[in-house]
């Protein structure tokens, strides 16, 4: 049926490049323009282009000249010619669209062309790749182009400090990758002063390896966290209560879910060994979710593929690159959990700082655009979470690698012994083989028997990733054999060496199906780049976890029927499309399953967006005392309808409960009067309440000072916002942990999710005001040295009629002394934000900038040159 639509209509795709092939066909015509240009007249274009875009002219006005311009100067600097496929990829990552290109096509080379035209409006380009080396290697090769063209180049890479990200950012052009953007942008909203942001406007993003990191990432938020207060001794002890437990006996596991459930008859037995009547009872609330992380740990968590144990820590393996995911850990205990399984050291729980999925933060920019070889068969995912259409951009050449039908086995053992045989005969004749493994444990199996048949190789996996670029640049060399670990976005191509094309080419041997056809794909990309000539042949077994759980029913009769014995495999196109059609089942599956994780995200999603705006507000606004007044005077207004409500007589009113709460936010203690007040009416003590408030709040910009007040004002808001965030993040978590059993009671969980999250949320702003308006009144400016000094003063401001007395000009002169002395960094902001916020703020987080060195390097050892008086690796060097 979709055949017959696309000869009827026509298909989109083609459409849409013999749209692009006109314009390939104008940037053609200016070449030899271009080519007879001095370097000082090409590279002078830069500047026209600019002007032109400030006269009016849009940048589709100048894509043909411009992208001319960028082919000329590659040729010339790089030595590189973009081929006409590659202008056309250039123009689909323009428009804001997925170009879909075949391994070795040039992407990198293609992103120079929009990543120019968009550079020229200044508002900065952000190249994303999937790790540190890929950001830093094209920022340096296709550096040079950009900086030949008169554009500035930055890298952002693990480990850098402020000074070296902000002039990063800064750049026309920004290389880094999805983590390292996604946690800036966090950090930006956690600062105190707009000098410590580091990005600008999200305006223009190429994101490489698209599918890696807005599909198999998309439900793996970014969190900033710090350390929480609970202890892990109870990890300990429930590794050991479930360590005994046995599957299909004491507990299910559902492999397609990815679920663990304990039987009836387990819980009495850990509550045994536990020594407790109910692990369920409200008292035993941690314990549970200990056994619950426990069980998951033991049941669904294998050592070698999910993780590795490396100098006493647990590091997670990514499922779909096989990378080592440093500083990463797995959320709700789980990661606890693995370590008191492994017997390692176990961390303690963190709380959650600010959190975002890269499927929210990339929808952030104004425009996006995307490249990878593989993204069509997730075409409908892109287009409804991200609007990103998927054109398939033609090769430069014509693929002539031979994909030959699957070769499926009763066993796992059967299986591996073909593929021995086969890499023995391919390697005696020369040819180079990659075999692709979808997990350590098994890259190691299949080591051990080529070394049995006296084969030698190299083994790519999280064990031996740092000569990832090394083994794989070698592996289309004479008699190679390489043995890796998933091949998604490892960004090196693999070039034939002499002789191999006679040979064959590179032969890829695939020895399990992935879960997604594109990982499949991408392992069967790496041979027949440009014309090469290649192979691939995927070698399966009825054991296979793909087959075990959604195909082997059907197969296995098939085979039980013809009597075919274990080392006979199958081979037919039939079977090998019964294997895609249960891939495309697991990856609808996948699809509702980010689609469902990010329903909820997004109601996260809204609510981070309008704390980040108000944030933005404080952290930007000039005077804030109108915006503080207006909090207080909201608090009066709510003190009257509960206390003097307007429906009421005066003579119930409850003005001792006014008083009280008067007292405990703006008003001096004992300055109120309850007969007094009850002479008032309504109006008039509204009014007196209020000018209470405006002259307390006067006093104190006498004390402090105007400008001092301003300053205090901004952090005194940014440190309640940011407690009062993090506590809500918490809450959230807990939420969303039990909304789903809202379900038992026909009630719609995402329905039931929006309408506590929105209680919740506005139940949060109105607790930020309440301890806004009240800090306001009573914190007090203080610094480790008069913190005695401080605190007598403060007990003495509690008197009646303490904070009614205007400030002395000698406590002015001191309290500027202090503040002027205060000159060193700014304390880790997300120190102060995990700390319980009490009603003092430190003099160093008043009218403080962030300390920056110029000139000499100053010495560890050295005084701090803020002024403090202590050596600059206790000061403001600590977090170095």
């Amino acid at each position: 049926m979709l055949g017959f639509i696309k000869r009827f209509l026509g298909d989109n795709n083609d459409k849409e490049i013999a749209r692009y092939r006109k314009v390939v066909e104008k940037i053609n015509a200016l070449e030899p323009q271009m080519q007879a240009l001095t370097d000082d007249k090409l590279t002078g274009y830069t500047n026209k282009f600019r002007e032109r875009l400030a006269n009016g002219e849009t940048l589709d006005d100048i894509l043909p000249e411009a992208f001319a311009v960028v082919r000329e100067g590659s040729r010339r600097v790089l030595g590189m010619r973009h081929f006409d496929v590659q202008l056309i990829g250039g123009m689909c990552l323009h428009e804001g669209k997925i170009a879909e290109m075949r391994t070795g096509e040039g992407k990198t080379l293609v992103a120079t062309l929009p990543v120019y035209l968009n550079a020229l409006t200044g508002e900065g380009v952000h190249m994303v790749t999937v790790n540190d080396y890929l950001a830093r290697r094209d920022s340096e090769d296709m550096g040079r182009l950009y900086r030949y063209l008169g554009l500035t180049v930055g890298l952002v890479v693990h480990d850098m400090d402020f000074p070296e990200r902000k002039f990063a950012y800064s750049r026309d052009v920004t290389f880094g990758t999805n983590n390292e953007f996604g946690f800036d942008y966090l950090r930006d909203n956690m600062v105190i002063y707009p000098e410590q942001m580091v990005q600008r406007k999200l305006h223009y993003a190429i994101v490489d390896e698209v599918d890696s990191i807005l599909i198999d990432e998309a439900r793996t938020p970014l969190i900033i966290s710090g350390p929480g207060a609970k202890s892990t001794d109870m990890y300990a002890v429930m590794a050991k209560a479930v360590a005994g437990l046995k599957e299909g006996i004491d507990y299910t596991v559902d492999e397609k879910q990815k679920t663990v459930a304990p039987a009836d008859n387990t819980i009495p037995k850990v509550e045994k060994i536990l020594g407790i009547n109910n692990l369920y009872a409200p008292e035993n609330i941690e314990l549970s979710h200990c056994f619950t992380a426990a069980l998951r740990a033991k049941a669904l968590m294998k050592r070698d593929r999910d993780y590795v144990v490396r100098n006493g820590e647990i590091i997670i393996v990514d499922e779909f690159t096989g990378r080592l995911m440093e500083g990463r850990r797995y959320s709700d205990g789980l990661h606890q959990a693995i370590e008191a399984k492994e017997g390692v050291k176990i961390q303690r729980e963190s709380q959650t700082l600010a959190t975002i999925t890269f499927q929210n933060y990339f929808r952030m920019y104004d425009k996006l655009g995307g490249m990878t070889g593989t993204a069509k068969t997730e075409e409908d995912e892109f287009l409804k979470i991200y609007n990103l259409p998927v054109i398939v951009v033609p090769t430069n050449k014509p693929v002539i690698r031979k994909d030959y039908p699957d070769l499926i086995f009763k066993t796992k053992r059967a299986k591996y012994k073909a593929v021995g045989r086969a890499v023995t005969s391919l390697h005696a004749k020369g040819q180079p083989v990659l075999i692709g493994t979808t997990s350590i444990t098994q890259s190691e199996e299949l080591s051990a028997i080529l070394k049995k048949n006296g084969i030698p190789h190299n083994v790519l996996n999280a064990k031996f990733h740092e000569k990832e670029a090394e083994i794989i640049a070698g592996a289309g060399q004479k008699g190679a054999v390489t043995i890796a670990t998933n091949m998604a976005g490892r960004g090196t191509d693999i070039k034939l060496g002499e002789g191999v094309p006679e040979l064959g080419g590179l032969f890829i041997i695939g020895t399990e199906r992935h879960e997604s056809r594109r990982i499949d794909n991408q392992l069967r990309g790496r041979a027949g780049r440009q014309g090469d000539p290649g192979a691939s042949r995927f070698y399966l077994s009825l054991e296979d976890d793909l087959l075990r759980l959604f195909a082997s029913d059907r197969i296995s009769g098939i085979m039980d029927k013809l009597g075919m014995d274990e080392d006979e495999p199958i081979e037919h196109k039939l079977i090998t499309n019964s294997i895609e059609h249960a891939q495309k089942k697991v990856e609808a599956r996948n699809f509702d399953i980010r689609k469902h994780v990010l329903e909820y995200d997004d109601v996260m999603n809204q609510q981070r967006e309008v704390m980040y705006g108000e944030r933005r507000k404080i952290l930007f606004g000039e005077n804030l005392r109108e915006n503080i007044m207006g909090m207080v005077k909201h608090i009066i207004r709510a003190e009257m309808d509960q206390y003097a409500n307007a429906q009421l007589y005066p003579e119930e009113w409850q003005l001792d409960g006014l008083i009280e709460d008067a007292e405990k936010i703006y008003a001096p203690q004992g300055r109120l009067k309850k007969e007094e007040l009850a002479a008032m009416s309504r109006d008039e003590l509204q009014e007196c309440l209020e000018k209470l408030a405006e002259e307390g709040y006067h006093n104190r910009e006498l004390l402090f000072g105007e400008e001092n007040m301003r300053e205090l004002e901004k952090v005194v808001m940014l440190r309640v916002v940011d407690k009062k965030w993090m506590e809500h993040l918490d809450h959230m978590d807990m939420l969303r942990d039990g909304i789903n059993l809202r379900a038992y009671g026909q009630r719609n969980p995402l329905v039931e999710y929006k309408i506590e999250a929105l209680d919740m949320f506005e139940e949060m702003e109105a607790d930020i005001q309440d301890q806004i308006a009240s800090l306001m009144y009573h914190v007090s400016i203080i610094t480790p040295e008069q913190q005695q000094e401080a605190a007598a003063k403060q007990a003495a401001a509690q008197q009646p009629d303490a904070q009614e007395a205007p400030a002395s000009e000698q406590d002015k002169a001191k309290m500027e002394a202090i503040i002027k002395k205060q000159k060193s960094q700014l304390q880790d902001h997300l120190q102060n934000a995990q700390a319980s916020h009490g009603d003092e703020v430190s003099a160093a987080e008043v009218k403080k900038k962030p300390v920056t060195k110029e000139g000499k390097k100053v010495g560890r050892n050295d005084p701090c040159p803020c002024g403090s008086g202590k050596k600059y690796k206790n000061c403001c060097g600590k977090d170095e």
